[in-house]
């Protein structure tokens, strides 16, 4: 792993391993950390924090490498459950409690002091289940629909009426 930042001494064995896989499978890609990001909906620098083990992924980056890989299904579940460990064991950040004034502090990326990891950050459009990518568009297509059969009638309507 050539090019690499040496992970942290504390990582727990199950993290170390994952993240140096995940490290494999990313230069097996012949992927730069933006073409990878512009391949998977998840930024150049999100990559950069989970190949450097600064933060667990979500399952679908790690789903959406394997497949850019070329991975066979067999060798993509056996990824998932290295996932699957690797974020049971993954170092939580600490907590910091809140100032008199009620106010969380920041930690130094800008976030909340003591937000823990997100499971899933984003998903890519590809990878959202159909009740939620239809929730906001749903409403305009139906109406559309709708609009397009009243003036479908009223054409067939009016064009009977002067022609008929």
């Amino acid at each position: 792993m050539g090019g690499w930042q040496p992970l942290p001494d504390d990582l727990p064995p199950e993290v170390r391993h994952f993240v140096e896989q995940l490290r494999l499978l990313k230069d097996r890609t012949g992927l730069s950390l933006v073409a990878l990001g512009a391949r998977t909906a998840y930024s150049k620098s999100s990559w950069h924090r989970y190949l450097n083990a600064g933060q667990p992924p979500p399952r679908q980056a790690v789903a959406a490498l394997c497949r850019i890989a070329g991975l066979a299904d067999t060798e993509a579940e056996r990824f998932t459950v290295r996932w699957e460990m690797a974020v049971q064991a993954w170092p939580r950040p600490a907590t910091v409690p809140a100032t008199p004034g009620g106010a969380a502090e920041e930690r130094g990326d800008g976030g909340p002091a003591g937000e823990e990891y997100e499971d899933d950050p984003t998903l890519p459009w590809w990878d959202t289940p159909p009740e939620e990518s239809a929730r906001g568009r749903g409403g305009w297509l139906l109406w559309t629909a709708v609009l397009l059969l009243l003036l479908t009638v009223l054409v067939g309507v009016v064009g009977t009426v002067a022609f008929g």
